[in-house]
């Protein structure tokens, strides 16, 4: 793609298209298996725990206590879908509910001791197996694939998310898709 002001030539488009379905090929693999590692993670926090439900408690690991429609915004799902799934957390004994200091009718979902033990474990097994993995890797390609990722990740929060493809005609399973 052209960076000079100039308009796009056409081997210029065809390279960004190119880019752009290699890309999607490589974020597809990338989140396959990511989808199976957070089951194993999930699994590891407690048999009977799924994915989504290890994703809230990776949110209140890193951003601490919070109240079920922050939870629910950080990750982009509904109260009811949280609602459930914190529930299900606290019988297990990894969340619980205390009353917001700053707002004495609402409440902050925290980690129990016992779940803040069993996240901060998995997360470290979770941190050795990406240094093993990337042990090799040059520190400045690590930097760039974290920025970029992050303003892939950032994209995303300005409205232009894949759910959007549904609705322009290029889901995967619109006529003349690549699927």
């Amino acid at each position: 793609m052209s960076h000079t002001g100039t308009p796009p030539t056409t081997a210029d488009s065809a390279l960004a298209t190119a880019a752009i379905e290699s890309l999607e090929i490589e974020l597809s693999l990338l989140w396959r298996r990511g989808r199976a590692m957070g089951l194993t993670l999930a699994r590891s926090v407690h048999p009977d725990l799924e994915p989504s439900a290890y994703g809230l408690l990776s949110v209140l690991v890193h951003q601490g206590g919070m109240r079920l429609t922050e939870l629910a915004r950080s990750i982009g799902v509904g109260k009811p879908s949280v609602s459930r799934q914190i529930s299900f957390l606290e019988g297990l004994g990894l969340v619980q509910k205390v009353h917001d200091p700053l707002d004495g009718r609402a409440q902050l979902i925290n980690l129990t001791p016992e779940g803040l033990a069993k996240m901060q474990a998995v997360n470290a097994g979770r941190q050795a197996a990406f240094h093993r993995m990337l042990s090799h890797w040059d520190t400045g390609d690590l930097a760039t694939l974290a920025a970029l990722i992050g303003k892939l990740n950032a994209a995303g929060l300005d409205g232009g998310t894949l759910d959007d493809a549904a609705t322009d005609g290029d889901s995967p399973n619109s006529p003349g898709s690549r699927s």
